[in-house]
């Protein structure tokens, strides 16, 4: 065995033992009720959270993960009760939105429904899409237009959840309000001015769900409108010819509290390359994969995972931190086959920042303008333990040369194949415009 390799297989059972301890955690931060296991954002919030984002959804997927992973239904019986907790909260929950509601319960309903075959389960992600539907007033469901609250991230889990009218229905408007600019398109995603340009609040979000439904429903027009967006992030690149680096704002939204540039999955490269993975998988266009290739450039050169100043990376979760990033790396590795190191050197610096003890591993994030800085460790996708367990577990199956894929598809996620086989689904033909 090369000396590489070694290296590369230590570190993946690294990976994988991080990813039990930090599953002991979550099981022991759960909390057994009537309805089945919830969880608060915390392991101390007396308030439980069912959301995506931060809550029992995102939680019941990673234990879902680490039952295809590890194939041990200690995990999967844990699911199934974080499930009937969700499904019991369907009817109480107000907000629609994929990664703060209704439709991120649904998405982890509906995967535990189709894993498991638990019918009650599928029946509940159902009865969730329903209300959603029942609650858009013909051009959106709330004051947030993007990914994470509005209309694009519902309709990538309705797709998710295979109701294609739902996921249509949620995308149409973008078609209706798309403001002209001089590189393409962009939309106004807040009540207040500032246009965001990245995946969570922003236009590459919104280009994620179109080309993503339009590919899944034929609808082309869908497809050059998400085109276009792209165009206009691609025309306020600051950073090229070999870079890609866009601002998060323009003008800049709370100049006071978010920086300029940002290089995690939420509002910086490491999340604009999987916009142009997906798009390089719907058009077969080789420009594509040159900005995935420039944004890679600049996140590896960016200084991550170290905190190079206060406020730079902070935080190891999958939204804004190193997880997210390592999602990426290890899609480069199933695509281009690169073993650079760079993605064990992420899992090494989860390994330094992991607090272990009798209880399990977790994270802490930092927020440099508070006193203590040092946050509470969080249980859910984007800044907390379950996000990390996800990535975790892939990078220890492509270390050990298994399956790379998820047990779940994230919605806007694209799945990662090698380079030889990408072409054969691609539905259209383009090039960069």
């Amino acid at each position: 065995m090369q000396h590489g390799e070694s290296l590369r297989t230590t570190c993946g059972r690294m990976a994988e033992g991080l990813a039990v301890g930090a599953l002991d955690w979550l099981l022991i931060a759960a909390r057994t009720t009537d309805a089945g296991l919830v969880w608060g954002s915390t392991a101390t919030d007396d308030e439980t959270d069912p959301s995506l984002y931060s809550g029992s959804a995102g939680i019941v997927l990673a234990l879902l993960e680490a039952q295809h992973h590890f194939d041990d239904d200690r995990y999967g019986d844990a699911a199934q009760r974080g499930a009937r907790a969700l499904a019991a909260a369907v009817e109480r929950e107000k907000a629609c939105s994929l990664y703060f509601g209704l439709t991120g319960m649904a998405f982890a309903l509906h995967a535990v429904g189709a894993l498991l075959n638990d019918t009650s389960a599928t029946t509940a992600a159902q009865s969730a899409l329903r209300h959603v539907r029942s609650r858009f007033d013909g051009h959106r469901w709330g004051d947030m237009f993007e990914l994470l609250a509005g209309n694009a991230g519902i309709g990538l889990g309705a797709l998710s959840c295979g109701d294609h009218d739902l996921a249509v229905l949620a995308v149409e408007p973008y078609v209706r309000t798309a403001d002209p600019t001089p590189g393409g398109v962009n939309w106004a995603v807040r009540p207040s001015p500032p246009r965001s340009h990245h995946m969570a609040h922003g236009t590459l979000g919104i280009v994620v769900a179109l080309a993503t439904i339009g590919n899944a429903t034929g609808r082309r027009d869908l497809i050059d409108l998400a085109l276009a967006g792209a165009a206009d992030v691609v025309a306020r690149d600051e950073a090229g010819p070999d870079g890609f680096l866009v601002p998060h704002s323009d003008p800049q939204h709370l100049p006071d509290l978010i920086a300029r540039y940002s290089y995690g999955w939420c509002n910086g490269p490491a999340g604009d390359a999987q916009a142009f993975r997906l798009l390089r998988a719907i058009t077969d266009g080789p420009a594509w994969d040159a900005l995935a290739d420039r944004c890679w450039h600049t996140v590896t050169r960016s200084g991550l995972p170290r905190r190079i100043r206060p406020g730079f990376w902070d935080n190891n979760g999958s939204c804004c931190g190193t997880a997210g990033v390592l999602a990426l790396a290890c899609d480069r590795h199933v695509e281009r086959q690169e073993r650079s190191g760079f993605g064990a050197g992420l899992v090494d610096d989860l390994a330094a920042r992991a607090t272990a003890d009798a209880q399990g591993v977790r994270w802490s994030n930092h927020e440099h303008r508070a006193t203590p800085s040092v946050l509470e460790p969080r249980t859910g996708w984007a800044m907390g333990n379950a996000g990390i367990i996800r990535e975790l577990l892939r990078f220890a199956r492509i270390s050990a040369d298994r399956d790379p894929a998820y047990a779940v598809a994230w919605p806007g996620h694209p799945v990662a194949r090698p380079a030889s086989t990408r072409s054969a689904g691609s539905s259209t033909r383009t090039s960069l415009p």
